[in-house]
């Protein structure tokens, strides 16, 4: 108990730390002094994307004590990069690009509720999602801290833990990479430590710090049986890794595939565009959900190999031929110069402009709850419960 405290001091008084120097930096963005952006060229970068040989996404991924995506080198990591970054000048955004703001639907907990045995998608804000499957909860990447580090949220999360931690049914949790916005160490330590957490490989130690006992590390192409007809597949992200005072890349990042009776889901966690999606097709062509990132991708020259933008996000989502798209990483946290609602206007820009079938595209408000099909309620009568564009956006 002792040795968890102090730890947790150490913890508190590192983060300390860092946020002093992090707001310097950021102040020293917020002078008048501006350095131009450096070139980026879209074509070249989507040419070297269709350039990849497929063989290199089963290629060892890791080596010296780090882990790497092996079909393409990472530009990430460096502070001269950040800095250059924070100093540059920046994209001038519309009063309607600036205010747009995601729904936000109040009452969560109430309405799960009311459905005590329907499985159901909900968002609770940025890369957080509940799942409910033949009567168990699978928890993405819990963040329910009002920072993710620095960034503090623009949106509240849609459920409290003390509402999450009511809910019945047995809780499994799923964590994509161990960046703050994704892997937050309080909200983990405040979910039941009888909770199953599957991870990336590296992440094992640092969860049970958290209390949690049952702890699963996976690997790529990885899949666990994880009873009662579910099954859990462990596959490639485009993204890298790193925490305070950790050097980048000893820990691994991932997507996670969920395969039950009723639906198979995808969760992208955080990642760029890469030829994976297509992979993911071939090897599981009946995706009916999938939920992926769109977020923090300007500017475009820094953000390109790690984010996606509107149209890589909806290009992943054909490659993998899902039934429909639900994008998230938006609407909380401004992690990138774009304003959180940005992605919602550029979403529905890109799908006007390649004639995307919009009935395909679930852009769900927060505290949202979709219904999931299943014996009570099969795909064949099944039905988007809301339209693409949310009518709460302000």
């Amino acid at each position: 108990m002792e040795k968890s405290q102090q730890k947790s001091e150490m913890l508190s008084n590192s983060n300390h730390l860092f946020r002093i120097i992090m707001c310097f930096v950021f102040s020293l963005s917020l002078t008048s002094c501006r350095l131009n952006q450096p070139m980026f060229n879209d074509a070249t970068w989507q040419r070297d994307i269709n350039g990849i040989d497929p063989a290199l996404l089963y290629a060892p991924h890791y080596g010296n004590g780090k882990f790497f995506n092996p079909w393409m080198p990472a530009a990430h990591g460096s502070l001269g990069r950040f800095l250059r970054w924070k100093l540059s000048s920046r994209e001038a955004y519309t009063e309607e690009e600036k205010n747009a703001m995601p729904g936000f639907r109040p009452g969560l907990k109430t309405r799960i509720d009311e459905l005590p045995e329907d499985d159901f998608i909900a968002w609770i804000g940025h890369m957080t999602y509940l799942i409910r499957a033949i009567g168990e909860l699978w928890l993405f990447d819990p963040m329910f801290s009002e920072r993710a580090l620095i960034p503090k949220w623009v949106t509240p999360p849609a459920l409290s833990l003390d509402e999450m931690n009511a809910i019945p049914g047995k809780l499994n949790i799923v964590i994509s990479h161990n960046h703050y916005d994704h892997f937050d160490e309080a909200s983990l330590a405040a979910l039941s430590n009888d909770a199953r957490v599957f991870v990336h490989l590296g992440l094992q130690a640092a969860v049970a710090d958290t209390g949690k006992k049952h702890v699963t590390e996976m690997d790529w192409w990885q899949k666990i049986d994880c009873g009662n007809g579910m099954t859990l597949v462990c596959l490639l992200a485009q993204h890298w890794s790193r925490r305070m005072f950790q050097a980048s890349d000893t820990t691994l990042w991932a997507s996670f595939l969920r395969i039950t009776p009723n639906a198979t889901i995808y969760f992208g966690g955080d990642s760029g565009y890469f030829i994976g999606y297509r992979e993911f097709a071939r090897h599981y062509p009946e995706i009916d959900y999938a939920l992926i990132s769109t977020g923090a991708y300007h500017p475009r020259w820094f953000m390109h190999y790690a984010h996606m933008n509107a149209d890589e996000s909806l290009q992943a989502f054909l490659d993998m031929g899902a039934r429909f798209f639900i994008p998230g990483h938006w609407g909380t946290f401004q992690l990138g110069d774009e304003p959180v609602g940005y992605p919602l206007l550029d979403l529905q820009r890109t799908m006007t402009a390649t004639d995307f079938d919009t009935s395909k595209a679930l852009i769900m408000d927060i505290g949202e709850l979709i219904r999931i099909p299943g014996k009570k309620r099969p795909w064949s009568s099944f039905r988007p419960e809301k339209p693409v564009v949310s009518s709460q956006n302000k």
